[in-house]
């Protein structure tokens, strides 16, 4: 545990234990701190003990694929990413059914976007759009509240590349 917590704050020699449970998400591409012992080079795996372990954000927003405003919680994207060591201009994100999307690196730097496990309190199941939704707080500026943003929130999300 100390390993984890230790990577998480940060530091080119520190990577990430190997999750222990099921690999919920990868992020690959440019990426610093693959996890420890991991023959995929280039690729960081996260089971839901490691995103739970990063610092957790909440906040309620309206969507357009909910008919009144829910509650996500979640690590902020950029926290991920740094977890990661990810460092590039372009993230793809890919979900379970192989929606593809592009979302600026900078986008998690300039908004709060989270990588949501929780909605209004319990884990996501497939159905519901888990068990991962990145999402932005589209209430929190009227400019999120377009369908650049909505097309960037990718719910089902398995991986990350970082360009």
């Amino acid at each position: 545990m100390l390993a984890l917590g230790a990577a998480l704050l940060g530091g080119a020699a520190h990577a990430l234990e190997q999750p222990l449970g099921t690999v919920l998400l990868s992020v690959t591409g440019k990426v610093r701190k693959p996890n420890v012992n991991s023959t995929a080079g280039g690729r960081v795996d996260f089971d839901m003990a490691m995103l739970e372990a990063l610092a957790q954000s909440s906040f309620s927003t309206r969507t357009p694929w909910f008919a009144k405003a829910r509650r996500f919680t979640g690590p902020l994207l950029r926290d991920v990413l740094a977890a990661a060591g990810a460092q590039g201009t372009l993230l793809r994100l890919v979900a379970l059914n192989d929606y593809r999307v592009d979302m600026p690196f900078e986008d998690c730097q300039r908004h709060d976007v989270i990588v949501a496990r929780l909605l209004d309190g319990q884990p996501m199941a497939v159905r519901d759009k888990g068990p991962l939704f990145v999402v932005y707080p589209f209430d929190a500026q009227p400019e999120l509240r377009s369908a650049t943003y909505y097309t960037r929130s990718a719910w089902q999300l398995r991986s990350i590349d970082v360009l």
